[in-house]
């Protein structure tokens, strides 16, 4: 292959060339927690995490959050104290919406954030306010007290597994203990508050917003309108003197051979970038060991192409494909198409029913589909739920006697778009999976497809919005072909994984939703810098996954899960692990290996190599590991800005 230039780092690690936001670390008494670009986040006491994100949303119609601009920073700053003033612009087509905020911490432990803000045009508004997320670790299962908007107090409990409906409705204050000698109380003002489990969407939080769901919307804002609101955190019964303890050197990240769950069957989406694949395409994938392809019918629209397309590549390929079929209304509209696919040569692993007028595929959709499978004989299995977020089959359990599996979709970015956003919401994917279990009858649990942006919004209340010339699609993310894209795979695949999923559906196979370019580029390369006829970085994890296919995923633990993640693999005497650094900075990992891993070889892909990896993927996976030195069953290594490592050996 020809020599491709070099792309600027930060392309290679998360896709655009601008500087990630600047992290301002701050205390407030005995509380560190970091500012970045208007918001708080990582409040900790301690080891404890308190809070995870303070912030303002405001979101148009359509629950699009409309972007900050952030002006007039000033941010004092006192061993113990600061004080932060900015001011804000949220415009975005008819919306023109700008505030001031002020944020204070002090010595006591307390964090007032405090917003007040005025519309200057007329819009349709779904939500303008204080979101306050409390983290699913310390917090789920966990007792606390609720103070109403009458000022009553009730006591209360998080929700262990997701709940389809708010937890909380109508407070002003809500408190919880953080450990055994403290606890936080927080204080809401300028509306009324309400709470939501955000695991619904996969965000590893339960929120605290403003504005209940049970008012009409989108809501008008006229002109002139003014809001403003506060949140204060206060720690609370604290019985002893804290002493801050400078944080450990290095990440631990270990693994228990004892627990272990089924490697799931992975398979990836039929493009729509590329007319055909190519010979070189079809090698690189059938390279993945994948286990299905899906496609998705339209069955009352032009399906016919897209069948045939999809049965060509997943001959080529060497897969069975999962069948989705998206039906309308009750018609019986699906039965050619089933037909067409008895009449070929090409097995079908899995059949998901939806329908486009339910958000959750109703029991009249399945028992259709499910009889007109029993007269053909046909083999696979009836696999229902929904095609939107988890949340929509929350909300509308299937009855599960007529399905062979339960399944839904997931992307990380319902609610927020920030690389920190995306890794912190990856263990959420593995609560829904055991969610799911607890009303799927035992039936086994599918997610299809896994896509870092939206696929369609479910919750629209009016049409998208036409993108402008040489902006990418809503559906395409530029973190596709990222070092980051690489790590949040091997993230997302750790937790479905370990969670007890059957099997997962990723990306698509080419183009830039996909792990392989095409052979022409990017249809924006300005834009979205990927390498024509190349890999995406993440289809590395992929491979690595597929080589140790009918494996299994052992139970694994980092001790600083937003800093470093990772998964273990294992198939008979081998063992397999994947270590990510989810942050911008070099990281000091200490991998506990145990006195039974021998032969121990490491590869790295990162920012010195990433280049190559995806512009001659097989030299790179042909190249020989390097040695690693094991002392007293750890290894350590230092990992710089998203890489991923695969470190290899055999039980001894």
């Amino acid at each position: 292959m020809s020599k491709k230039p070099k792309q600027p780092e930060n392309v290679l690690c998360y896709g655009v060339e601008e500087p990630l936001p600047e992290q301002v670390p701050l205390c407030a008494g005995p509380l560190e927690l970091v500012f970045e670009a208007g918001d708080l986040r990582w409040i900790r006491l301690g080891s404890q995490e308190v809070v995870r994100r303070i912030y303002v949303a405001v979101r148009d119609r359509n629950w699009g959050t409309v972007p900050n601009r952030i002006s007039n920073l000033s941010v004092r700053v006192q061993p113990t104290r600061f004080e932060i003033l900015y001011d804000v612009e949220n415009r975005e087509r008819e919306i023109d919406f700008r505030w001031a905020g002020r944020i204070v911490g002090d010595e006591t432990g307390t964090i007032t954030f405090s917003m007040r803000g005025t519309a200057r045009t007329a819009f349709l508004k779904n939500r303008i306010g204080f979101c306050v997320l409390h983290p699913i670790r310390e917090c789920a299962g966990q007792t606390c007290t609720v103070t109403k908007e009458d000022g009553t107090v009730e006591e209360g409990q998080f929700p262990s597994l997701i709940s389809p409906d708010q937890p909380f409705r109508d407070y002003r204050a809500l408190a919880h203990p953080v450990d055994a000698d403290t606890s936080v109380e927080f204080r809401f003002e300028g509306d009324i508050f309400e709470m939501e489990d955000q695991r619904n969407w996969t965000d590893a939080s339960f929120k605290t917003y403003s504005t209940p769901l049970r008012l009409p919307y989108p809501a008008p804002v006229a002109a002139g309108t003014v809001i403003e609101q506060t949140v204060r955190v206060r720690l609370v019964t604290i019985r002893k003197r804290r002493v801050r303890a400078a944080g450990p050197r290095a990440t631990s990240f270990s693994f228990n051979p004892a627990e272990s769950t089924p490697l799931p069957g992975i398979g990836l989406g039929v493009t729509t970038e590329t007319p055909e694949l190519d010979q070189r395409q079809i090698a690189l994938l059938r390279r993945l060991n994948l286990s299905h392809l899906r496609v998705d019918l339209d069955v009352g629209g032009p399906y016919r192409p897209v069948l045939e397309r999809a049965i060509r590549d997943a001959a080529q390929i060497g897969v069975p494909l999962e069948v989705a079929l998206m039906l309308s209304g009750d018609s019986p509209e699906f039965q050619p198409v089933v037909q067409q696919l008895a009449n070929l040569d090409r097995p079908v692993v899995r059949w998901l029913v939806f329908n486009r007028d339910e958000k959750s595929t109703s029991t009249q959709s399945v028992r259709a589909v499910r009889d007109c499978l029993t007269a053909l004989s046909l083999p696979g299995q009836l696999v229902s739920g929904t095609n939107a977020y988890f949340a929509e089959l929350n909300r509308r359990r299937p009855q599960t006697d007529l399905l062979d599996g339960v399944c839904y979709s997931v992307n990380p970015q319902v609610h927020a778009f920030d690389n920190e956003s995306l890794v912190e919401n990856l263990a959420a994917q593995g609560h829904t999976v055991e969610s799911a279990r607890h009303f799927a009858g035992g039936r086994p649990i599918y997610v299809s497809p896994v896509t870092l942006r939206p696929r369609f919004n479910p919750n629209a209340t009016g049409p998208e919005t036409a993108r402008s010339p040489g902006q990418l699609p809503s559906q395409v993310d530029v973190r596709q072909m990222s070092l980051f894209g690489a790590a949040w795979t091997v993230g997302s695949l750790k937790y479905l994984s370990e969670a007890g999923v059957a099997g997962i559906t990723y990306y698509e196979t080419c183009g830039w939703r996909g792990v392989v370019e095409t052979g022409s580029g990017s249809p924006l390369p300005a834009r979205f810098r990927s390498i024509p006829g190349g890999v995406f970085p993440l289809y590395h994890v992929l491979a690595d996954a597929g080589e140790l296919k009918g494996g299994e995923v052992l139970r694994s633990e980092s001790s600083a899960l937003l800093l470093i993640d990772g998964m273990v693999l294992g198939r008979g005497d081998r063992l397999r692990i994947l270590i990510v650094n989810m942050r911008r900075d070099p990281r000091l990992v200490v991998l506990r290996l145990g006195n039974l891993v021998t032969d121990v070889q490491i590869r790295v892909l990162d920012q010195t190599n990433a280049e190559r990896a995806m512009d001659d993927p097989d030299s790179f996976r042909l190249e020989t590991p390097q040695p690693a030195e094991v002392v007293d069953g750890c290894l350590e290594l230092t990992l710089s800005a998203y890489a991923v490592a695969r470190i290899d050996g055999r039980w001894s």
